[in-house]
Protein backbone atom coordinates (compact mmCIF):
# COMPACT_ATOMS: atom_id res chain seq x y z
CA UNK A 1 0.00 0.00 0.00
CA UNK A 2 0.94 3.19 -0.87
CA UNK A 3 2.41 5.88 2.06
CA UNK A 4 2.72 8.99 1.69
CA UNK A 5 4.56 11.29 4.07
CA UNK A 6 3.46 14.93 4.75
CA UNK A 7 4.75 14.72 8.34
CA UNK A 8 6.95 18.03 9.47
CA UNK A 9 9.24 18.04 12.38
CA UNK A 10 7.86 17.67 15.78
CA UNK A 11 9.27 20.87 16.11
CA UNK A 12 6.45 22.49 13.50
CA UNK A 13 4.56 25.55 14.71
CA UNK A 14 2.41 27.95 13.19
CA UNK A 15 3.42 31.65 12.77
CA UNK A 16 0.65 33.95 12.13
CA UNK A 17 1.99 37.23 9.65
CA UNK A 18 1.72 40.07 11.46
CA UNK A 19 -1.00 41.21 9.19
CA UNK A 20 -3.00 37.68 10.54
CA UNK A 21 -4.02 37.31 6.95
CA UNK A 22 -2.64 34.26 6.57
CA UNK A 23 -0.40 31.52 8.40
CA UNK A 24 2.98 30.68 7.83
CA UNK A 25 4.25 27.30 8.00
CA UNK A 26 7.68 27.31 9.90
CA UNK A 27 9.48 24.17 10.67
CA UNK A 28 11.74 25.27 13.35
CA UNK A 29 12.99 28.61 14.85
CA UNK A 30 15.62 29.49 16.82
CA UNK A 31 17.05 33.09 17.71
CA UNK A 32 20.56 33.49 18.25
CA UNK A 33 21.36 36.89 20.18
CA UNK A 34 24.19 39.19 19.25
CA UNK A 35 26.02 41.91 21.31
CA UNK A 36 24.27 44.51 19.46
CA UNK A 37 20.87 46.23 18.57
CA UNK A 38 20.72 44.50 15.17
CA UNK A 39 19.05 41.37 14.93
CA UNK A 40 18.53 40.07 11.45
CA UNK A 41 15.50 37.64 10.17
CA UNK A 42 16.48 34.76 7.88
CA UNK A 43 14.08 32.34 6.68
CA UNK A 44 15.78 28.85 5.00
CA UNK A 45 15.03 25.34 3.81
CA UNK A 46 17.65 24.26 5.09
CA UNK A 47 17.76 22.41 8.52
CA UNK A 48 18.87 24.11 11.61
CA UNK A 49 21.07 21.28 12.72
CA UNK A 50 22.35 22.20 8.61
CA UNK A 51 23.29 25.44 8.96
CA UNK A 52 24.01 26.31 12.60
CA UNK A 53 28.16 26.29 11.97
CA UNK A 54 27.72 28.93 9.60
CA UNK A 55 25.62 30.99 12.11
CA UNK A 56 27.95 30.40 15.14
CA UNK A 57 31.00 31.04 12.90
CA UNK A 58 29.15 34.52 11.46
CA UNK A 59 28.42 35.56 14.69
CA UNK A 60 32.08 34.99 16.01
CA UNK A 61 32.97 37.43 13.81
CA UNK A 62 30.21 39.98 13.65
CA UNK A 63 29.19 39.38 17.39
CA UNK A 64 27.22 42.55 17.58
CA UNK A 65 24.74 40.90 14.82
CA UNK A 66 21.76 38.62 15.89
CA UNK A 67 20.42 36.38 13.84
CA UNK A 68 16.40 35.17 13.96
CA UNK A 69 16.67 31.93 11.81
CA UNK A 70 13.38 30.29 10.58
CA UNK A 71 12.94 26.94 8.74
CA UNK A 72 10.21 26.49 6.34
CA UNK A 73 9.49 24.43 3.25
CA UNK A 74 10.10 26.10 -0.12
CA UNK A 75 6.60 26.52 -1.29
CA UNK A 76 5.78 28.16 2.31
CA UNK A 77 9.30 30.66 1.72
CA UNK A 78 7.75 31.56 -1.67
CA UNK A 79 4.72 32.45 -0.68
CA UNK A 80 5.65 34.62 2.42
CA UNK A 81 8.15 36.79 1.00
CA UNK A 82 6.03 36.57 -2.30
CA UNK A 83 3.26 38.15 0.27
CA UNK A 84 5.46 40.99 2.15
CA UNK A 85 6.53 38.71 4.86
CA UNK A 86 9.56 40.67 6.67
CA UNK A 87 12.82 39.15 6.28
CA UNK A 88 16.11 40.24 5.89
CA UNK A 89 17.69 37.26 3.94
CA UNK A 90 15.64 34.46 2.18
CA UNK A 91 17.73 31.24 1.31
CA UNK A 92 16.30 28.06 -0.88
CA UNK A 93 16.64 25.08 -2.67
CA UNK A 94 14.09 25.92 -4.85
CA UNK A 95 16.07 28.11 -7.16
CA UNK A 96 13.14 28.70 -9.90
CA UNK A 97 11.24 29.67 -7.04
CA UNK A 98 13.87 32.25 -5.44
CA UNK A 99 14.47 33.02 -9.27
CA UNK A 100 10.96 33.67 -9.79
CA UNK A 101 10.82 36.35 -6.57
CA UNK A 102 13.09 38.17 -7.94
CA UNK A 103 11.71 38.47 -11.22
CA UNK A 104 8.60 39.75 -9.97
CA UNK A 105 10.24 42.39 -7.98
CA UNK A 106 10.53 40.89 -4.96
CA UNK A 107 14.44 41.14 -3.87
CA UNK A 108 16.59 43.72 -3.79
CA UNK A 109 19.64 44.40 -5.68
CA UNK A 110 22.56 44.21 -3.95
CA UNK A 111 26.79 44.31 -4.64
CA UNK A 112 29.87 43.76 -3.44
CA UNK A 113 33.38 42.51 -4.08
CA UNK A 114 32.25 39.39 -2.76
CA UNK A 115 29.05 39.21 -5.04
CA UNK A 116 31.54 40.05 -7.87
CA UNK A 117 33.76 37.32 -7.52
CA UNK A 118 31.07 34.92 -8.16
CA UNK A 119 30.84 33.54 -11.79
CA UNK A 120 28.53 34.59 -13.96
CA UNK A 121 26.24 31.58 -13.55
CA UNK A 122 25.96 31.80 -10.13
CA UNK A 123 24.23 35.02 -10.01
CA UNK A 124 21.31 37.09 -11.91
CA UNK A 125 20.70 40.55 -11.97
CA UNK A 126 22.49 41.06 -8.34
CA UNK A 127 19.54 39.77 -6.94
CA UNK A 128 19.75 35.96 -6.62
CA UNK A 129 23.21 34.28 -5.75
CA UNK A 130 24.03 31.14 -5.59
CA UNK A 131 26.48 29.87 -2.94
CA UNK A 132 26.25 26.56 -3.22
CA UNK A 133 26.44 23.05 -5.88
CA UNK A 134 24.20 20.46 -4.44
CA UNK A 135 23.53 17.50 -6.81
CA UNK A 136 20.54 15.44 -6.94
CA UNK A 137 21.38 11.79 -5.35
CA UNK A 138 20.10 8.05 -5.01
CA UNK A 139 20.69 6.48 -1.57
CA UNK A 140 20.36 3.02 -0.79
CA UNK A 141 20.11 1.08 2.31
CA UNK A 142 23.62 -1.49 1.65
CA UNK A 143 21.26 -4.25 3.74
CA UNK A 144 18.48 -4.22 1.47
CA UNK A 145 20.71 -4.47 -1.53
CA UNK A 146 22.33 -7.03 0.10
CA UNK A 147 23.85 -9.62 -3.38
CA UNK A 148 22.49 -7.13 -5.80
CA UNK A 149 24.44 -5.42 -8.82
CA UNK A 150 25.13 -1.16 -8.03
CA UNK A 151 23.33 0.31 -11.24
CA UNK A 152 25.70 2.97 -12.48
CA UNK A 153 22.96 4.60 -14.95
CA UNK A 154 19.17 5.58 -15.06
CA UNK A 155 19.11 2.31 -17.57
CA UNK A 156 20.74 -0.25 -15.09
CA UNK A 157 18.33 1.03 -12.41
CA UNK A 158 15.56 0.93 -13.99
CA UNK A 159 16.47 -2.61 -15.05
CA UNK A 160 17.20 -3.58 -11.40
CA UNK A 161 13.74 -2.63 -10.57
CA UNK A 162 12.05 -4.59 -13.05
CA UNK A 163 14.41 -7.52 -12.39
CA UNK A 164 13.71 -7.46 -8.08
CA UNK A 165 10.18 -6.53 -7.28
CA UNK A 166 9.74 -8.67 -4.23
CA UNK A 167 12.92 -6.49 -2.81
CA UNK A 168 11.53 -2.74 -3.83
CA UNK A 169 7.55 -3.31 -3.90
CA UNK A 170 6.66 -0.43 -1.72
CA UNK A 171 10.18 0.26 -0.75
CA UNK A 172 11.14 2.97 -2.71
CA UNK A 173 11.25 6.85 -1.53
CA UNK A 174 11.12 9.96 -3.64
CA UNK A 175 9.62 13.58 -3.43
CA UNK A 176 5.81 14.60 -3.75
CA UNK A 177 6.77 16.85 -6.46
CA UNK A 178 2.97 18.45 -6.08
CA UNK A 179 4.25 19.57 -2.23
CA UNK A 180 8.11 19.64 -2.61
CA UNK A 181 9.47 23.04 -4.58
CA UNK A 182 13.03 21.35 -4.74
CA UNK A 183 11.34 17.89 -5.84
CA UNK A 184 8.89 19.38 -8.06
CA UNK A 185 12.99 21.35 -9.72
CA UNK A 186 14.76 18.04 -9.51
CA UNK A 187 11.76 16.40 -12.25
CA UNK A 188 11.10 19.36 -14.34
CA UNK A 189 14.83 19.59 -14.67
CA UNK A 190 15.24 15.80 -15.00
CA UNK A 191 12.37 15.42 -17.22
CA UNK A 192 13.46 18.14 -19.98
CA UNK A 193 17.27 16.33 -20.12
CA UNK A 194 16.83 12.71 -20.27
CA UNK A 195 13.82 10.58 -21.06
CA UNK A 196 14.58 8.06 -18.41
CA UNK A 197 12.71 9.89 -16.50
CA UNK A 198 9.54 8.94 -17.26
CA UNK A 199 10.44 5.31 -17.61
CA UNK A 200 12.00 5.37 -13.90
CA UNK A 201 8.88 7.92 -13.01
CA UNK A 202 6.48 5.29 -14.32
CA UNK A 203 8.38 2.00 -12.57
CA UNK A 204 8.10 4.06 -9.03
CA UNK A 205 4.96 4.04 -9.52
CA UNK A 206 4.17 0.81 -10.35
CA UNK A 207 6.35 -0.37 -7.15
CA UNK A 208 4.25 1.76 -5.17
CA UNK A 209 6.80 4.04 -4.24
CA UNK A 210 6.11 5.84 -0.94
CA UNK A 211 5.82 10.39 -1.31
CA UNK A 212 8.25 12.58 0.64
CA UNK A 213 8.43 15.94 1.29
CA UNK A 214 11.77 16.18 2.39
CA UNK A 215 15.18 14.83 2.01
CA UNK A 216 15.83 14.05 5.20
CA UNK A 217 12.65 11.75 5.98
CA UNK A 218 13.63 9.48 2.86
CA UNK A 219 17.24 9.05 4.24
CA UNK A 220 15.82 8.14 7.86
CA UNK A 221 13.55 5.81 6.29
CA UNK A 222 16.71 4.19 4.16
CA UNK A 223 18.70 3.82 7.32
CA UNK A 224 16.09 2.35 9.13
CA UNK A 225 15.53 -0.17 6.18
CA UNK A 226 12.09 0.54 5.32
CA UNK A 227 13.10 1.86 2.21
CA UNK A 228 15.73 0.08 0.46
CA UNK A 229 16.10 3.14 -2.44
CA UNK A 230 15.36 7.03 -2.08
CA UNK A 231 15.97 8.51 -5.14
CA UNK A 232 16.51 12.44 -6.05
CA UNK A 233 17.32 13.19 -2.60
CA UNK A 234 19.91 16.48 -1.79
CA UNK A 235 23.96 14.78 -2.09
CA UNK A 236 24.91 17.10 0.87
CA UNK A 237 22.42 15.91 3.34
CA UNK A 238 22.91 12.34 2.31
CA UNK A 239 26.88 12.92 2.33
CA UNK A 240 26.62 14.24 6.14
CA UNK A 241 24.52 11.33 7.31
CA UNK A 242 26.42 8.93 5.46
CA UNK A 243 29.29 10.25 7.61
CA UNK A 244 28.42 8.64 10.30
CA UNK A 245 25.31 5.66 9.48
CA UNK A 246 27.41 2.82 7.51
CA UNK A 247 24.11 1.54 6.91
CA UNK A 248 23.72 3.99 4.03
CA UNK A 249 25.40 4.33 0.55
CA UNK A 250 25.29 6.25 -2.66
CA UNK A 251 24.57 5.05 -5.68
CA UNK A 252 27.50 6.16 -8.05
CA UNK A 253 25.29 7.36 -11.32
CA UNK A 254 27.73 7.96 -14.07
CA UNK A 255 25.23 9.08 -16.69
CA UNK A 256 24.45 12.76 -15.58
CA UNK A 257 24.05 14.66 -12.27
CA UNK A 258 21.56 17.12 -12.07
CA UNK A 259 22.70 20.00 -9.94
CA UNK A 260 20.82 22.29 -7.61
CA UNK A 261 22.52 26.11 -6.86
CA UNK A 262 21.27 26.97 -3.41
CA UNK A 263 20.82 30.75 -3.59
CA UNK A 264 20.20 33.45 -1.27
CA UNK A 265 18.14 37.32 -1.77
CA UNK A 266 17.51 40.16 0.54
CA UNK A 267 13.84 40.35 -0.05
CA UNK A 268 12.04 43.76 -1.19
CA UNK A 269 10.97 43.59 2.34
CA UNK A 270 13.89 43.78 4.29
CA UNK A 271 14.77 46.18 6.99
CA UNK A 272 17.98 45.05 8.35
CA UNK A 273 19.39 45.21 5.20
CA UNK A 274 23.58 46.31 6.62
CA UNK A 275 22.88 43.00 8.56
CA UNK A 276 21.78 41.45 5.68
CA UNK A 277 24.73 42.49 3.57
CA UNK A 278 27.18 41.21 5.98
CA UNK A 279 26.02 37.88 6.41
CA UNK A 280 24.90 37.73 2.79
CA UNK A 281 28.77 38.52 2.19
CA UNK A 282 29.70 35.57 4.49
CA UNK A 283 27.71 33.30 3.05
CA UNK A 284 29.01 33.52 -0.91
CA UNK A 285 32.75 33.63 0.86
CA UNK A 286 31.70 29.90 1.47
CA UNK A 287 30.29 29.39 -1.65
CA UNK A 288 34.03 30.69 -2.81
CA UNK A 289 35.67 28.46 -0.33
CA UNK A 290 38.55 25.87 -1.69
CA UNK A 291 38.18 23.40 0.84
CA UNK A 292 34.64 21.92 0.85
CA UNK A 293 35.22 19.46 3.94
CA UNK A 294 34.61 22.58 6.23
CA UNK A 295 30.69 22.55 5.79
CA UNK A 296 28.65 20.09 4.94
CA UNK A 297 27.27 22.15 2.23
CA UNK A 298 29.54 21.76 -0.93
CA UNK A 299 31.01 25.37 -2.31
CA UNK A 300 30.12 26.31 -5.91
CA UNK A 301 33.71 24.50 -6.94
CA UNK A 302 31.92 21.54 -6.61
CA UNK A 303 29.89 21.80 -9.70
CA UNK A 304 33.51 21.21 -11.59
CA UNK A 305 33.13 18.32 -10.66
CA UNK A 306 33.36 15.33 -13.48
CA UNK A 307 29.89 13.92 -12.09
CA UNK A 308 28.59 17.21 -12.25
CA UNK A 309 29.11 17.89 -15.36
CA UNK A 310 26.49 16.19 -17.81
CA UNK A 311 23.82 18.07 -17.02
CA UNK A 312 24.48 20.22 -14.04
CA UNK A 313 24.33 23.11 -12.61
CA UNK A 314 21.10 24.01 -13.55
CA UNK A 315 21.31 27.83 -14.48
CA UNK A 316 19.96 30.91 -13.03
CA UNK A 317 18.09 31.98 -15.99
CA UNK A 318 14.95 32.97 -17.43
CA UNK A 319 14.00 29.17 -18.63
CA UNK A 320 13.77 28.09 -15.00
CA UNK A 321 10.26 30.29 -15.13
CA UNK A 322 9.32 27.91 -18.05
CA UNK A 323 7.48 25.07 -15.71
CA UNK A 324 6.05 27.68 -12.96
CA UNK A 325 3.78 28.90 -15.74
CA UNK A 326 0.75 27.79 -14.79
CA UNK A 327 -0.35 25.63 -17.68
CA UNK A 328 2.55 23.60 -18.05
CA UNK A 329 2.89 23.38 -14.14
CA UNK A 330 -0.55 21.80 -14.36
CA UNK A 331 0.40 19.93 -17.33
CA UNK A 332 3.62 18.78 -15.62
CA UNK A 333 1.86 17.62 -12.55
CA UNK A 334 -0.61 15.77 -14.86
CA UNK A 335 1.58 13.37 -16.29
CA UNK A 336 3.68 13.01 -13.31
CA UNK A 337 0.87 11.57 -11.35
CA UNK A 338 0.02 9.33 -14.08
CA UNK A 339 3.07 8.25 -14.04
CA UNK A 340 3.67 7.95 -10.11
CA UNK A 341 0.30 8.06 -8.34
CA UNK A 342 -1.03 4.48 -9.90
Amino acid sequence: MRVTHFARSLATVIWLAATGAEAFEVEDQKLYPGTGATTIKVVSTADLDVFEPFILQFQAEQPAVGIDYYVASSTELHAAIRDGEVFDVAISSAMDLQFQLANDGAAQAYTSPVTDALPAWARWRDQVFAFTAEPAVAVISRERFAGLPRPTSRQELIALLRQNPDVFEDSIGTYDVRQSGLGYLFATQEARNSDTFWRLSELMGRQGAALYCCSAQMIDDVGSGRLALAYNVLGSYAAERIARDDRLEVLEMEDYATVMLRTALIPATATQTEGAALFLDRLLQEGLRDTPETWVLPPLGAADQPEARAYGPIRLGPALLVYLDQLNREAFLRAWSDAMVQ
